[in-house]
């Protein structure tokens, strides 16, 4: 297996897309925003038994505060049990993606069809957790001949789980560290735990979090993602998402939720209907908000049997 990381080149974009993405950018009530290249991985075998180029690719993005590089590990297990390309991206604003000054579902729609249109990916399978879920689901309502399957990692487009807006504190203790000057980066590491710890009491958290913690010069530290916007971004831009009134994905959908999670309820299973006709539900026992790492596994038999389902 190998594994590929790029930035993408721009290609013509197919006549369909095109012609949407222009009469979408006119009629829609948000500005106009350039979108970015955003920062991606692949994953497909060396082997002449590799993936299977008639099957659409599966495309991943990952939640708040993560990038590409968390679904390491289940994205080698995903193009195994399916014989299709993975692709994993860092939003804007995450990981190796550019920053940018806005933050909506809006832009991170444009910037997966940007990328799907530089690869030449006319469709796709797509993947998202958490916020990357709320991306995912906007691009198959905004583009949804290019969508193949949808699935959706604990993340409700209905309603906002009051676990979801408790993240507001993770801004605030992240923004208030306090490192220049440390000698190392696996120093600062230490010393941004301690900080984190008065206010973020999750080990498990605390760690996540300082997966983006990166060294700028030496002894001068900072977080890669672009802090200050997604702060900005996230009680009105993030955690909320849009009503999109009249407006339908009709493919095949699946949410996967932790039982631990309250993100997806069984009250919210009729209303995500009226958006997302065709829903699927099931429901990890003993994951929370993180299912894909909590309970890997069963994650892991959730998607592909979903992925290899003939509908």
């Amino acid at each position: 297996m190998i594994l590929r990381k790029c930035s993408s080149k721009l290609y013509l974009l197919p006549c369909r897309l095109n012609t949407i993405f222009v009469e979408r950018g006119l009629a829609n009530s948000h500005a106009i925003k350039t979108p970015v290249k955003l920062a991606y991985a692949s994953y497909e075998s060396t082997k002449e038994a590799g993936a299977d180029p008639s099957k659409p690719p599966i495309l991943i993005m990952h939640g708040l505060f993560g990038s590409k590089s968390n679904w390491n590990s289940l994205s080698k297990s995903i193009h195994q049990k399916t014989n299709r390309k993975v692709i994993t991206i860092d939003a804007r604003n995450h990981g190796d993606s550019p920053h940018a000054p806005e933050m909506s579902y809006y832009n991170m729609t444009e910037d997966i069809a940007l990328l799907l249109r530089d690869l030449e990916i006319n469709k796709v399978i797509l993947v998202g957790h958490s916020m990357g879920g709320g991306a995912v689901m906007y691009t198959a309502l905004s583009y949804p001949e290019i969508v193949d399957k949808l699935i959706v990692v604990d993340f409700c487009p209905t309603k906002t789980s009051p676990s979801l807006l408790s993240m507001m504190k993770l801004f605030e203790a992240m923004r208030t560290i306090s490192l220049d000057g440390t000698p190392s980066l696996s120093k600062a590491r230490k010393l941004a735990d301690e900080q984190l710890s008065v206010s973020v009491k999750s080990n498990a958290i605390r760690q996540f979090l300082l997966t983006n913690l990166v060294e700028s010069e030496p002894g001068k530290y900072k977080w890669r993602i672009n802090l200050p916007v997604l702060e900005d971004s996230f009680a009105t831009r993030i955690a909320v998402f849009p009503n999109e009134k009249g407006r339908t994905y009709n493919g095949p959908t699946l949410f996967i939720a932790g039982t631990e999670s309250d993100y997806i309820k069984e009250s919210d299973h009729s209303h995500i209907k009226k958006i997302f006709p065709l829903a699927k539900f099931r429901y990890i026992t003993g994951a929370g908000h993180w299912v894909h790492a909590d309970k890997p596994a069963e994650f892991l038999d959730s998607l592909t049997s979903f992925v290899n389902e003939k509908h």
